[in-house]
């Protein structure tokens, strides 16, 4: 099928012209569940004349639905969706991408989606989906999932769709909780998840942020006790990244304690450890949940974000464990190739001036 449309796109350039577009269009319906012609338009930045033939045409084919609320996509649209998406992954060069920056990166995988989150948030929902698709092909019975908190991992986790139950599966929150909402609250989305797969779940009723004593103490707790345990032998380990200075906000740290993390070059954040540009823990907070030794131990790590602007967040954690998985958008995914590539270009720069 790949062979054909290579050859397609040398006879017929149109046709394969035609079918990205109509694929792109597809997709964006897909993400925004309910979306109309005109904020169709402006999200593709394609004229309204250009949605309305190309949608009227998705619609006889039965791929979407038109109704006056908006288009919604059908059962059919999101499997043809599905068989479509390794192929044009590799037309539109997505692929090859993929594999350059896993070399880049030395880790496991990456996973791109098409696109730009700057330009178009909608995409968060198609990394998630897709990061939750790669962690449903690996889990295992017997597996204890660890998950952190954010919009993201919300995301991640009702893009789970599986029939299959897992019902020796343990689902544990990676960390105590952070900030005031309760929707994205690692406690939250651990028990959501265990919902889709029919797992069971271990809940970490306490805030992630404690004095040294008053966590050493709860730690002994025999609940508490109990889901840190499962935490620290974790299998799989899911979680966003996170910019330091935003962390930093989120936790509402005192000033002089944002100020001294800052100092030292804090840029990523994960797990209440704050990353340099090169990688080292520059700071560490009393936090309750899964430290960095078993985040390190686990068979699989999915990282999961969107967004150029995590990008160096991302590069600053990405050490942590040789089975990482990175899943995020294209423009992000061309961001850190540029970063590496200049990181490089420095490293090499220092080397000559030592010679």
């Amino acid at each position: 099928m790949n062979n054909f449309l290579k050859i397609q796109q040398k006879l017929i350039p149109q046709v394969v012209e035609i079918m990205t577009k109509r694929y792109s269009i597809l997709r964006q319906i897909y993400l925004c569940e309910t979306i109309g012609r005109r904020s169709l338009a402006g999200v593709l930045k394609l004229s309204e004349r250009v949605i309305r033939s190309e949608t009227e045409v998705l619609r006889e084919q039965g791929l979407i639905k038109v109704e006056t609320s908006g288009m919604t996509i059908t059962e059919e649209g999101i499997e043809l969706l599905e068989q479509l998406k390794d192929t044009m992954n590799e037309v539109m060069g997505l692929s090859t991408l993929e594999e350059r920056l896993t070399q880049l990166l030395g880790i496991k995988k990456v996973i791109l989606v098409p696109g730009d989150y700057e330009k178009n948030e909608s995409i968060l929902v198609d990394v998630a989906r897709s990061a939750a698709s790669y962690f449903t092909h690996i889990i295992q019975e017997d597996d204890i999932v660890s998950i952190t908190g954010g919009t993201t991992m919300l995301e991640f986790s009702k893009g789970i769709k599986t029939d299959k139950k897992f019902e020796n599966v343990t689902i544990v929150p990676a960390r105590g909780s952070v900030g005031l909402d309760i929707e994205i609250q690692s406690n939250n989305i651990a028990s959501d998840m265990s919902k889709r797969l029919h797992s069971k779940y271990e809940l970490l009723n306490l805030p992630d942020k404690l004095g040294k004593e008053s966590m050493m103490m709860l730690a002994q707790e025999p609940e508490i006790k109990r889901t840190l345990d499962l935490v620290s032998n974790s299998n799989i380990v899911v979680f966003g990244v996170g910019r330091a200075d935003e962390m930093i906000l989120k936790r509402n740290l005192p000033e002089s304690k944002t100020q001294e993390i800052l100092d030292k070059g804090a840029i990523g954040e994960s797990f209440g450890y704050y990353f340099n540009q090169s990688g080292e823990i520059v700071y560490r907070l009393n936090t309750i949940g899964i430290d960095l030794e078993s985040v390190k131990q686990a068979r699989n790590v999915i990282a999961v974000f969107a967004g150029s602007k995590k990008v160096e967040a991302f590069l600053a954690i990405s050490k942590i464990n040789e089975n990482l998985v990175l899943v995020t958008d294209e423009h992000s995914g061309r961001k850190l190739i540029d970063l590496l590539k200049h990181q490089d270009e420095i490293k090499n720069q220092e080397q000559d001036n030592e010679k």
